[in-house]
């Protein structure tokens, strides 16, 4: 079974709880999974899969807990050609910049070569007042690939 990274940005906690949510649907099918509610590049595993479970914040920012790591692959000229992620963004479409902090994110991993292994999902609270519900659907059914 695969290891799972998972990255959390969040502001007021609830990206957090989808979050533990996945974590626990990917441990009870046999994956090693870690939580990362500060992450910081130099303690994370390349070659694991990086799930990153983030919200937007402000006007399409990152929240404050994932902002530093964000600099860090900002700063950074090596590559991640080996490392594959998956992105689920959290955000409410009444905004403009709907889900437009994470991107920040996704294009800098492009930029090093990472390869994303699904296509991502943008959860509209609007629409899924639970988050979790929308998360572990969509984890459902890409799960056992990795």
């Amino acid at each position: 079974m695969a290891k799972v990274e998972i990255l959390v940005g969040t502001t007021q906690g609830g990206t957090e709880y989808v979050a533990d949510d996945m974590a626990a649907q990917l441990t009870d099918i046999g994956h090693q999974t870690q939580i990362h509610l500060t992450p910081n590049l130099t303690d994370l595993d390349p070659d694991s899969l990086w799930l990153i479970v983030c919200s937007t914040h402000g006007a399409g920012d990152l929240p404050d807990n994932i902002e530093p790591f964000y600099r860090q692959l900002f700063g950074n000229n090596g590559d991640l050609k080996s490392l594959k992620y998956a992105l689920c963004a959290i955000g409410d479409s009444s905004y403009d910049t709907f889900c437009q902090g994470p991107e920040k994110i996704i294009s800098e991993l492009d930029r090093l070569d990472a390869k994303p292994i699904v296509n991502k999902i943008q959860i509209d609270v609007q629409r899924d007042p639970v988050p979790e519900d929308a998360a572990l659907a969509w984890l459902s059914e890409w799960q056992a690939s990795i």
